[in-house]
């Protein structure tokens, strides 16, 4: 048997232990009720020195046996030391081999039994007492005692919890019985019933695992063991421990929920996927609320100033906001965690909470909500906060503390490689979109016409892709509008895409020819010059005709086609003068066409970033970009075109691809 050795349990007993150790019978321990009866005993040498003074009897040979054989045994009316009458005193002793930390040893049970041997009685009765006391610690010994309990038969409590008071606050008066269930959490207090119950009904053992009431009025959980004490066939008591495992029962949630969470992102590459995985183990498990921030790169996050935040998953119940950009002031405690690089945690049941923990206009919410604790923790990437997790907890929950806030961390450390990967993106992207915005001009002015471009990078792809526009006037006054997108998303697209824009300036600055011509010369070029690459554009030229009337000439090497959208709202497609995609062909004719533009009139030219679906038709994103541009008519030209970028239901949350606007508007009648 193995004995974790417990004062705390031992010193409440009414009989006297003693525990010694090794073969020589080293005394280890007494109890008070020993203590009390023979004095306090020299601890560390033989029970036989130990006992010099106290015992009248020197035959130890019962201790040898019983470490030699296991088997417990009991010696009856021992003589030992005179009382203060003169009187002789006897104890009897009951012994159990147990196994310590450091060894082999004795568990000793002594019993005063002066007041049996002087009416003549015989001592018998008493030594049932202590072979049931030795058999208790037999089950105990099992159960790895921290605190005992003793019941009736019929599961009440017969006796004094050791050390329930301490635990819970409830004395004796209290808890005996079944008066104990009034400390149990009332959502556990039914199946510690009914478990204990049936119990007692099977005569099997039992382990529970519930919360308990502490003396502060928070919870504990504990660990309760019971094993029944037979003799004769018949239950005659119940014994067992309560063990307090709350340290020992967070921490085997937390590897649950560790667990939950590499399950969850296990399979995922997308930053957005994992972190909304994250949030959804996260909530309901360890918080009510939780929302996590993609933070910009700053040059020094240890300067006060504004933050800005991209949330990127929210998951808050009723809460009045969803995603988006949310910025903080430099006084804020969302901004001030992020320059200490350190969590933080704001625990505020019924009180105001403090500001900035949230951005302004969802402050009202934590107060409804009623919310008791936010925890605010940074992810460190690479030396630079990539990202902020909020999480609260609100109304009964227990307010979040520093085990949880330590967890959300290790959490968290399961995006940390997604997060690395989002901040190098957010780097090279970033450096791209200069480079490509270097390489795109911006529209000229024109007397009477509103001419405007737009580009967006693409959100998945590091560098730059090919995707280019350009519009210059011509020598007589007549205006040039291209768009083209030369294959791949490299740095060698992007310096394809800028030679073959340099390279049809000058093809058509000097000639008044057909666009289809010119685009056969560009197409000329682009087999000798790129014999690799291929690409579309739309080449246009817009002529004035006097009397308010535009004529537009125009040809497409493979590309979408021209959108027109007149001032009354028609939209159509100018799909004439189709023709293959450069780098094919070599010298082969291409066609052109002229379209007449009414006053009011908006051309857009675009690149297939807009109207492409991935996994489906391309028609499909053409139908689409028709209706919305026809629903803003009447839009003004930089309204239109950022409309169309924003209101586009067919282009996907990330996009896969690059795009590029550019658009003409023709002044109204």
């Amino acid at each position: 048997m193995f004995l974790r050795l417990d004062p705390n349990t031992l010193d409440v007993l009414p009989v006297g232990v003693l525990v010694t150790g090794g073969s020589d019978h080293r005394l280890l321990y007494t109890n008070r009720a020993c203590q009390e009866m023979v004095g306090q005993l020299e601890l560390g040498v033989p029970i036989q020195e130990a006992l010099s003074d106290v015992c009248l009897e020197d035959d130890f040979a019962p201790f040898d046996r019983v470490l030699e054989t296991g088997d417990a045994t009991t010696v009856e009316a021992i003589p030992f030391k005179y009382d203060e009458q003169g009187r002789l005193r006897f104890a009897s002793l009951s012994m159990l081999k147990i196994m310590r930390e450091d060894g082999e040893g004795l568990l000793v049970v002594a019993v005063e039994v002066t007041d049996r041997v002087a009416a003549g009685r015989p001592t018998g009765s008493v030594a049932g007492d202590q072979e049931r006391l030795l058999q208790r610690y037999q089950s105990l010994v099992q159960l790895q005692t921290q605190a005992v309990w003793v019941a009736d038969p019929m599961g009440a409590v017969s006796e004094p919890i050791a050390g329930w008071q301490q635990l819970t606050g409830q004395s004796w008066e209290e808890h005996r019985g079944d008066g104990w269930l009034n400390a149990v959490h009332p959502d556990d207090r039914e199946s510690a019933k009914e478990r204990w119950a049936g119990a007692v009904e099977r005569k099997r053992n039992l382990d529970k695992v519930h919360r308990v009431r502490t003396p502060d009025g928070a919870y504990r959980h504990v660990r309760v063991r019971a094993l029944p004490i037979v003799e004769g066939g018949a239950i005659v008591e119940w014994v067992g421990t309560i063990a307090d495992i709350e340290q020992e029962w967070q921490e085997e949630q937390h590897r649950l929920l560790l667990d939950q969470v590499a399950a969850a992102t296990a399979n995922l590459a997308d930053l957005d996927e994992v972190l909304r995985a994250l949030a959804e183990v996260i909530v309901p498990n360890l918080a009510d609320g939780c929302s996590i921030y993609l933070m910009p790169g700053l040059e020094d996050q240890s300067i006060p100033r504004p933050v800005v935040g991209e949330r990127l998953v929210s998951l808050v119940p009723d809460e009045p906001m969803s995603t988006g950009r949310q910025v903080f002031s430099p006084a804020s405690a969302f901004a001030k965690a992020i320059r200490s690089r350190r969590p933080s945690l704001h625990v505020f049941p019924g009180k105001q909470p403090p500001p900035g923990i949230t951005p302004p206009n969802v402050e009202d919410w934590l107060r409804l909500a009623d919310v008791n604790s936010v925890a605010l923790v940074p992810v460190i990437v690479d030396g630079e906060v990539a990202a902020m997790l909020v999480a609260g907890a609100c109304g009964e929950r227990e307010p979040l503390g520093k085990a949880e806030v330590d967890l959300l961390g290790r959490m968290l450390d399961h995006a940390h490689d997604h997060l690395r990967n989002a901040m190098q993106f957010q780097r090279t992207q970033r450096i791209a979109l200069a480079l490509q915005n270097c390489l795109l001009p911006d529209p000229p002015d024109v007397p009477g016409l509103e001419v405007t471009a737009r580009y967006r990078p693409s959100a998945t792809a590091e560098e730059v892709g090919g995707d280019w526009y350009d519009s210059f006037v011509l020598p007589d006054g007549s205006m040039v509008l291209t768009i083209g997108d030369v294959a791949g998303h490299d740095l060698t697209a992007a310096v394809t895409m800028s030679q073959m824009r340099n390279a049809l300036r000058g093809l058509a600055i000097d000639r008044r020819e057909p666009p289809g011509d010119i685009l056969r010369r560009l197409n000329v070029a682009t087999e000798i010059l790129y014999p690799e690459d291929t690409g579309t554009c739309i080449l246009a030229r817009l002529e004035y005709q006097g009397n308010r009337e535009w004529q537009l000439h125009y040809s497409v090497a493979g590309h979408p086609p021209p959108l027109l959208v007149t001032q009354d709202g028609e939209a159509r497609y100018l799909e004439d003068a189709v023709n293959p995609i450069l780098g094919v062909g070599y010298d082969m004719p291409r066609t052109s066409t002229v379209a007449t533009l009414r006053p009011g009139s908006t051309l857009l030219l675009y690149t297939d970033g807009l109207v492409e679906v991935p996994g489906g038709h391309l028609d499909a994103g053409l139908e689409c970009l028709r209706r919305a541009a026809a629903s803003m008519a009447g839009a003004p030209l930089e309204a239109l075109c950022d409309e169309l970028l924003s209101r586009m239901p067919m282009m996907p949350v990330a996009r896969r691809d690059d795009i590029a606007i550019i658009a003409v508007q023709l002044p109204r009648v």
